[in-house]
């Protein structure tokens, strides 16, 4: 039995129950505390720098998580995934900017969220596709827009239109200078660089623009199409056939919007979306197998005759060079003009001179009064350096020995300023026709008399 001592030092540490315990420390152990344990009575409170600092650092880990948050998830936009139909499953190997931009598990319902947002009310909505070698500060992309804002009524445009970026450094760029963006990266293909005519990069390019023009229609959507290098200065939709499935400028245009031997460009059309166009844009993308090594635009050429055309129904109709010029053949009046091409023109450098030049021309046609704007006092001085550009790329062809490299120089010769109708070269510029001479003399081709 313990010592009466030993039990008067046991009773001095026990401590009756509190309430004040209970309440101030809800999560206190079940054995009963001392008050002073809860209180912080004799605890100095911390000082106002060492706070800061808590919440200094708090606030620096918040930030460097969500940071690595949003670089892991910027990075899964860009996968190169193959191409693929229009299957919820593969529009996410269509389009990688789905995985990480769809606000929904639905990538259909992103890409009609993407188109719907800049579509015009009755879902009409203008494309262009843009790479990294065109998408630099001071570049195409810079002058392409720059031209609706000093064409006259087209900024409103700019609401409509989609940079379809075939790159992440293009879709960067696009971000940084318009507000609608879509990326469309290829598996395998790198659409950085610049993509010089004819070369299997460029033919890889237009091909898959080709594709992917099919599946908006797909979608519903009406569009304009229209190259980077093309300059807007007037609404074109004022000059478009009401009762035409499938609309295309042309290099050179014959005078009548119904003749099939028009020479189309296919930087610039306007389709609605139908069962007749959607059934054409299918027919024409595969073809491009019937005629290898070709592009789009050639592969038209052929195919416009073709009798499922006619079986299909598709309306067709060719735009007047008058309103929608090139430098092919440029529009001789700037009071009707509505774009401006820089076709015919070979390398960028060719192109950012003589596009600078054209927007030079517009604005000095602009400042005008009116009197004097209708007397057509100001004309275009392009081309300049796209000229040289041809000639350097006439003297390249010259040193190919290849007999199958023919065709394609033929092909480029049509692209710089001839067109060919019913085996016979025709319609060329000046520059053009000595060059032909010489190369049908060169490699004693049959190719038929000039026209």
């Amino acid at each position: 039995m313990a010592s009466p001592r030993l039990l008067a030092r046991y009773h001095r540490r026990r401590y009756p129950p509190s309430t004040a315990v209970s309440a101030c420390c809800p999560f206190a152990p079940p054995r009963p505390l001392p008050l002073r344990d809860c209180s912080f009575a004799g605890m100095s409170p911390p000082k106002p720098s060492t706070l800061i600092r808590r919440a200094a650092c708090l606030f620096t880990l918040l930030t460097l998580s969500l940071l690595m948050l949003y670089t892991a998830t910027d990075s899964i936009r860009f996968l190169h995934l193959p191409s693929a139909s229009l299957s919820s499953a593969t529009l996410v190997r269509i389009f990688p900017s789905y995985l990480n931009n769809s606000p929904s598990p639905n990538p259909m319902q992103h890409l009609k969220e993407v188109l719907g947002n800049a579509s015009m009310g009755n879902n009409t909505v203008i494309l262009t596709t843009l790479n990294d070698a065109w998408a630099s500060t001071n570049s195409v992309v810079d002058l392409f827009l720059k031209s609706f804002m000093l064409g006259d009524g087209t900024h409103w445009l700019l609401d409509h239109l989609v940079i379809i970026a075939l790159d992440k450094k293009a879709y960067n760029r696009c971000q940084a200078v318009h507000k609608h963006c879509f990326s469309l990266v290829t598996r395998d293909v790198d659409f950085q660089e610049e993509a010089y005519f004819m070369t299997p990069n460029y033919l890889k390019m237009m091909w898959r623009r080709i594709d992917f023009l099919r599946s908006v229609l797909e979608l519903g959507y009406d569009f304009v199409f229209t190259d980077t290098d093309i300059m807007w200065f007037r609404d074109p939709f004022l000059q478009f056939f009401p009762d035409a499935d499938f609309q295309i400028a042309c290099d050179h245009f014959f005078g009548d919007p119904d003749d099939l031997n028009n020479m189309p460009n296919g930087g610039f059309n306007y389709v609605k979306s139908n069962n007749r166009s959607i059934a054409f844009y299918k027919f024409w993308y595969a073809s491009h197998e019937t005629y290898p090594g070709y592009h789009d635009q050639d592969v038209f050429n052929k195919i416009k005759f073709d009798p499922l055309i006619s079986d299909i129904g598709l309306k067709i109709k060719f735009l007047d060079t008058a309103y929608f010029g090139g430098l092919c053949e440029p529009s001789k009046d700037l009071n009707l003009v509505c774009t401006m091409h820089a076709n015919c023109c070979y390398g960028m450098d060719s192109k950012l001179h003589d596009l600078k030049i054209m927007l030079q021309d517009w604005r000095a046609f602009t400042s005008l009064p009116p009197d004097l704007k209708n007397e057509s006092v100001i004309s275009w001085r392009v081309p300049q350096n796209c000229s040289t550009s041809i000639k350097a790329l006439m003297l390249q062809i010259l040193q190919w020995e290849i007999d199958d490299e023919i065709v394609r120089a033929l092909t480029l010769i049509r692209n710089v300023g001839c067109g060919c109708r019913d085996g016979m070269i025709h319609g060329c510029h000046e520059l053009s026709r000595p060059f032909y001479k010489t190369l049908q003399s060169s490699r004693d081709l049959n190719m038929g008399p000039l026209k």
